[in-house]
């Protein structure tokens, strides 16, 4: 559809263009530029941007993809086994440390609060029965064998509760009231992963229930040949695009590189980290190509669709906002109610193409253009057909 849109624009400008022949003054102009009235304009999709400052000179190319460091990823499961009771969060939700997931039953967690407040009554009691049996042990009116065995039962009694004590804080359940509810928190913040169990199902020990995950820290893990190995460093800036989204560049800085091989791939990881807000609406595990930046050149730079080639020469399009329609129509010869439609107007302007990569081109004009120009970025090479006539052209 789009390549038949193109034919009736290319055969409806050749038409214009033969009608202006007839024009001696817009004969030199009409190889440099071409005008395309509104509806032409949409027609053709025609997209204008500005050249940008991209850091594009010598690279090293490698893959990679995204993911967080261990302790920003947790996988969630339970110490003690028992029938889910509720689920209180939805995949995709973002949590605090200490959020409350969902709950499990267990009949267990009553006995060890049952043990807890029985050690802790015992102690009450000990303690008095050992300040009296220490008393009169000092006062030698009792054998000190009666105040060793009050003692070594009231450290028993203390050892027993501090054990019931420590399982409880483990299930993160209170020792205060008897309940036999376990709740199951997040151990960090982030967002709730995928969840693999049902209310009513059982939850076994050990078993991965939830998972959470802190894309804060988002960092990539890129492989780097041996070959390539020699000029990498940490501190090094890399520019990096998602294989699937071609569209949108982000950069990173290499803050680490392992210190050895992987057996099948023969490459070595390069980790660089990603600031907190381009890793917004990243998630671990997508697959990124990147340019490992060697020396730090910014160069102005275009995308690579804006640049388009005539023979042996290389051009952008540059929109002329204010452009002045030089075509008067006679008076008399328009007809009566006839609606002259408005003109944008572009110029080829003549660039010196560098590298290319990231879907951008590193540009040098051959004359000094405004930095503020707006230039065609979607819809070039079809102006440079139109120019030429609707000839043969080359992208």
């Amino acid at each position: 559809m789009r390549f038949v849109y193109f034919i009736i624009f290319a055969v409806t400008l050749i038409s214009c263009n033969e009608k202006k022949t007839e024009e001696p003054q817009e004969e030199e102009s009409s190889q440099t530029e071409v005008a395309l009235n509104e509806s032409q304009y949409k027609t053709v999709g025609i997209e204008t941007g500005f050249v940008e400052n991209r850091n594009l000179n010598k690279v090293i190319k490698a893959n990679g993809y995204t993911t967080v460091p261990p302790q920003n990823s947790a996988e969630v499961s339970t110490l003690i086994g028992g029938t889910v009771k509720d689920i209180f969060v939805l995949e995709g939700t973002y949590v605090n440390k200490g959020k409350v997931l969902a709950t499990i039953q267990n009949l267990e967690v009553i006995e060890m609060q049952e043990d807890y407040h029985s050690a802790t009554a015992n102690i009450e009691y000990l303690q008095l029965e050992y300040n009296r049996q220490k008393t009169l042990s000092d006062e030698t009116v009792n054998p000190r064998k009666v105040f060793q065995e009050v003692k070594s039962k009231l450290a028993a009694e203390r050892a027993r509760a501090q054990a019931a004590k420590n399982k409880l804080d483990a299930l993160h359940v209170s020792t205060k009231g008897s309940t036999s509810l376990v709740p199951i928190v997040a151990p960090i913040s982030g967002y709730v992963g995928n969840i693999k169990i049902a209310k009513g199902a059982y939850a076994q020990t050990g078993i991965t229930l939830f998972e959470v995950v802190d894309n804060s820290q988002m960092h990539l893990d890129l492989n780097v040949y041996e070959k390539d190995l020699g000029s990498i460093s940490i501190g090094q800036v890399i520019d990096f695009v998602l294989t699937n989204q071609s569209n949108k560049s982000i950069k990173g800085k290499i803050f680490g590189i392992n210190k050895s091989f992987s057996n099948e791939s023969k490459t070595v990881a390069v980790h660089a980290k990603i600031e907190s807000d381009d890793a917004k609406g990243l998630i671990p595990g997508m697959y990124v190509s990147a340019n490992i930046n060697i020396i730090n050149a910014t160069v102005p730079a275009l995308p690579k669709d804006a640049v388009v080639r005539n023979a042996d020469k290389y051009f952008v399009f540059v929109q002329e906002d204010d452009h002045k329609d030089d075509h008067q129509h006679e008076e008399g010869k328009e007809e009566k109610g006839a609606v002259h439609e408005k003109e944008i107007h572009f110029k080829a302007i003549e660039v010196i193409p560098g590298t290319t990569d990231l879907g951008f081109t590193e540009v040098k004009f051959v004359d000094k253009i405004d930095p503020d120009a707006k230039i065609v970025t979607k819809g070039a090479f079809y102006l440079l057909s139109a120019m030429k006539g609707g000839g043969e052209h080359s992208h």
